[in-house]
């Protein structure tokens, strides 16, 4: 892949962060058909991200001069998350993801983390294939729900984990 840099975040990265920001949110919108995810104004979570005491980083990636993904790590001891990995959505499937999450892995193991985890929502299949393939095969914690709105949200079948069907 040519022209590809993977740097620190900087303070001139604000405006295309909070755009990558945006689209992550309007793709989580999307899979889960709610548009009152992320608020009016979801860009400006972006801001809010930056204020955790937990981040390390976060990094962007550049790709022919343009930032075109963000991720981040929440450090707490010697256990992290990654936190967030987003891609502008024209420049998926070129491997920018793969290569930031390698380096995000990286930087952990640097710092000493001893057990680096990754919380993609249940129905972004592509995103819990890329974080499969770059190692993440471990299931530490399911977050389950109970919808006290019904109707709101259309869960789909087909997960099954010990043996008992969930909707996601």
């Amino acid at each position: 892949m040519r022209d590809v840099t993977i740097r620190e975040y900087r303070d001139t990265d604000l405006d295309a962060c909070r755009h990558l920001w945006r689209e992550l949110t309007q793709r989580h919108r999307d899979i889960y058909g709610d548009s009152s995810i992320g608020g009016d104004d979801p860009g400006r979570l972006f801001d809010e991200y930056l204020e955790n005491l937990a981040l390390v980083g976060p990094w962007v990636v550049e790709w022919d001069s343009a930032v075109v993904a963000l991720g981040g790590l929440l450090v707490e001891g010697s256990q992290a998350e990654v936190e967030p990995v987003v891609v502008l959505s024209r420049c998926r499937s070129h491997g920018i993801g793969t290569r930031l999450i390698e380096h995000l892995i990286e930087e952990a193991r640097r710092r000493g983390v001893r057990s680096l985890s990754v919380r993609p929502v249940a129905r972004n299949a592509e995103a819990m294939a890329c974080f499969r393939r770059a190692g993440f095969s471990f299931l530490g914690h399911v977050e389950m729900f109970q919808d006290l709105v019904r109707g709101d949200r259309k869960w789909k079948r087909g997960i099954t984990l010990h043996g008992e069907e969930y909707r996601y």
